[in-house]
């Protein structure tokens, strides 16, 4: 059995989801660790932060599919989020049983204020790349998303 295992072993070291996912955790943790601190923030509750101040007015399911969050990690963010007064929940007037995500006035402050703490931890890691570089390597993530989901944009 061990034989079979080696002829089909998966190197993970360079199995390209493998690779963006460890890169993606470990760049998403450092800049984490910049405001979890000075702000009380997860991880998750940030990004549900972020999407939400980028585009008010989502609902839950709409977060899930923009960041592909699991639905229940998302869940969990928006209800702490509310009970810390960070977001508020507005009920559709056409529809009690879908809601709208909204910052509050303390969560667009908390929001302004991690913005640039977020933008100069990317700064600090992009710096390695030239500018020709990151043009690539946008177009590359690109090419990527829309091969591995064409149906719609994931970003």
């Amino acid at each position: 059995m061990a034989e079979i295992l080696e002829d089909v072993a998966l190197r993970l070291g360079e199995f390209l989801p493998f690779r963006l996912s460890v890169l993606s955790n470990t760049i998403s943790k450092q800049i984490a660790s910049k405001y979890q601190s000075a702000f009380g923030l997860t991880l998750w509750q940030w990004r549900v932060m972020a999407v939400v101040g980028e585009r008010p007015g989502l609902s839950a399911s709409e977060i899930v599919a923009r960041t592909a969050m699991d639905k229940v990690a998302v869940s969990r963010a928006v209800a702490s989020l509310i009970d810390n007064r960070l977001l508020e929940r507005k009920i559709a007037s056409d529809d009690g049983r879908r809601a709208y995500l909204h910052l509050t006035i303390t969560g667009k402050t908390v929001y302004e204020r991690i913005v640039p703490i977020a933008q100069a931890e990317l700064e600090r890691i992009a710096i390695t790349l030239s500018t020709d570089e990151m043009a690539q390597l946008n177009q590359i993530l690109e090419k990527l998303s829309e091969q591995a989901s064409p149906d719609r944009p994931l970003w």
